[in-house]
């Protein structure tokens, strides 16, 4: 197992992950670090659990309108004759995308 150690609003964690899952984990980290980033731009600086607590909750909602999204897709009735098709493949991306999210918040709400 690999250990990455991460930097999010100043602070450094290490964090264990599959090796050769180094990268990934570093992007997963940069994207909390740009909500932790836009939640300060807003004023909310008050506390690095609360920060995070923010941040987890926004990429939970960007997930949650994900989901909503390609099950809506997924029940949609196929398209037109001439139309465009689906991409399945797209669809089973943000799929993968949504579910490591949230085991990386997981993780980081682990003590």
């Amino acid at each position: 197992m690999a250990q990455v150690t991460v930097k999010i609003n100043g602070y450094a964690y290490t964090v264990g992950c599959e090796d050769g899952q180094e990268r990934h984990l570093q992007a997963m980290a940069g994207q909390v670090e740009k909500r932790v980033d836009s939640i300060k731009a807003l004023g909310g600086n008050s506390g690095e659990a609360r920060l995070l607590v923010l941040a987890a909750l926004l990429m939970a909602d960007e997930i949650h309108d994900l989901r909503i999204e390609t099950e809506a897709a997924r029940h949609a009735p196929p398209p037109a004759a001439g139309a465009p098709p689906a991409n399945p493949e797209l669809q089973r991306t943000l799929g993968r995308l949504a579910l490591r999210a949230e085991e990386i918040a997981a993780e980081l709400e682990r003590p």
